[in-house]
């Protein structure tokens, strides 16, 4: 079977780019006959092409592995909220650091920022169907929209849209009807020729959505609002530059990043690190240096420098021996010393 995917960038917000999730496990898994797969999407999403008719719908479809697999999605995020629900069999599954394993009628949430991963490092077997909403955002103080073609009430839409940004809640039990929904929804799938099913797509995913307000209703979720606040996207895009340490960050792309204005990102970063943003920047990359001269006693002084973000071999050592006190030569020799007096001594 071929799979459709193309290589499109499909979010950018204040000047920063949001990648979708390419699926390439899976793509690799379908071509070698692994399990059965069908899907509508657009973007690097792989499947047939959703048509205009359903803007705002990223990917809709399902996998079915009836044989043991060899493969897993590692942790990544998606650029909209989507909705998976495991029809049968059992599958490892974590998000935001919250390992479970689902079973029949498991109904799942991701919100745009939440990392997560399916499989441990394997799928398992079991019939998977997930539905993926770009509502416009990538933070959690970012208000939500959603397509013009989503027909719920005004208060039912904004009490899903309450629940769904107000908490934390990874995984649900869902009944009968949310499982009859996907079904459902699958068969459209595999039927539509070019948009031919556009129509019902837009009313199966209303209906699918009213059927999970139920569900969240009837579950009685306690909403906390500090979750939407702008504070929390701050956080969140601090906990995240750690991986991106070498970018090119100044304050007003560091802000961007986080989705916030420059002087509300600096307020937030000031009171959740007691620092300005460029000093925690700074302090993070050469604590990352640090880890970097003592775990990789390959790597050049020069390597290190940019690994870390400074534009220069002779900038890292400055602001190195501003912080520590000696070069980054002298605090590798240190280390290895140390580590050697230990060596010989447990030698006696």
């Amino acid at each position: 079977m071929k799979i459709n995917a193309q290589q499109i960038a499909p979010f950018e917000s204040d000047g920063v780019v949001y990648h979708a999730d390419t699926c390439l496990p899976l793509i690799d898994a379908v071509k070698r006959n692994k399990l059965k797969f069908k899907a509508l999407a657009r973007y690097t999403y792989p499947g047939d092409r959703l048509t205009d008719d359903t803007l705002g719908l990223n990917s809709v479809g399902y996998w079915d592995a009836n044989e043991p697999q060899d493969w897993g999605l590692d942790w990544h995020r998606n650029e909209g909220i989507e909705i998976h629900f495991l029809e049968s069999g059992s599958m490892p599954y974590s998000q935001e650091g919250k390992d479970m394993l689902l079973h029949s009628n498991s109904l799942t949430i991701t919100r745009p920022w939440e990392a997560h991963k399916v499989g441990d490092p394997k799928i398992g077997m079991g019939k998977f169907y997930w539905v993926i909403l770009d509502l416009g955002v990538r933070r959690p103080h970012q208000k939500w929209v959603w397509p013009d073609w989503i027909m719920l009430a005004q208060q039912d839409l904004e009490r899903l849209t309450a629940i769904l940004r107000q908490n934390e809640r990874v995984h649900w039990k869902a009944g009968n009807k949310i499982r009859d929904c996907f079904q459902r929804i699958s068969h459209v799938v595999n039927t539509d020729d070019n948009g031919s099913n556009a129509s019902r797509i837009r009313l199966l995913i209303n209906q699918l959505l009213i059927l999970i307000l139920d569900l969240l209703n009837a579950e009685d979720v306690k909403l906390n609002e500090d979750l939407i606040d702008s504070s929390r996207s701050v956080q969140l895009f601090l906990k995240e530059l750690d991986k991106n340490l070498s970018d090119d960050w100044t304050i007003g792309r560091m802000a961007k990043s986080a989705g916030v204005g420059l002087t509300r990102f600096t307020h937030h970063c000031k009171r959740l690190t007691n620092l300005t943003p460029m000093r925690y920047l700074m302090i993070k990359r050469v604590e990352m240096a640090k880890k970097l001269l003592i775990e990789s006693p390959n790597l050049s002084i020069t390597e290190i420098a940019f690994s870390c973000g400074f534009s220069t071999s002779q900038y890292f050592s400055t602001v190195f021996k501003k912080h520590e006190k000696c070069t980054p030569i002298a605090y590798r020799e240190k280390f290895l010393l140390e580590e050697m007096a230990v060596e010989s001594m447990s030698a006696y």
